[in-house]
């Protein structure tokens, strides 16, 4: 292979990591995944679902934990939710409410 081809290859991939890093960016910056907050002391374990990195198995831990203690008096309770640590609770917490009605749904 000539000089010139690995010089065309060279560029070929580093433009074509810039275009992918430009997506990346892009999707990122799109704004959030759920429009509207859920109340996490009334929501349905489907309703959970809608909050970023709450699936089936987490939904249901939540809401379990609901009914044993009683109302999250406070967001950072939610962190005694197993898979929920300070990284997750950041992500959740535009979308959390502990009073009001629920209105999240996907954009």
């Amino acid at each position: 292979m000539n000089c010139t081809t690995q010089r065309l290859r060279s560029w070929a991939l580093a433009l074509a990591s810039v275009a992918l890093l430009a997506v990346s960016v892009q999707a990122a910056e799109t704004g959030p995944s759920l429009l509207g907050v859920v109340n996490v002391n009334t929501a349905s374990a489907e309703e959970l679902q809608l909050l970023p990195g709450i699936g089936e198995v987490r939904a249901r831990e939540v809401v379990a934990l609901r009914q044993r203690r009683g109302a999250f008096k406070s967001v950072d309770e939610l962190k005694e939710v197993t898979g929920i640590g300070d990284a997750g609770l950041k992500r959740l917490r535009p979308f959390v409410r502990l009073q009001g009605k629920t209105t999240a749904r996907k954009p």
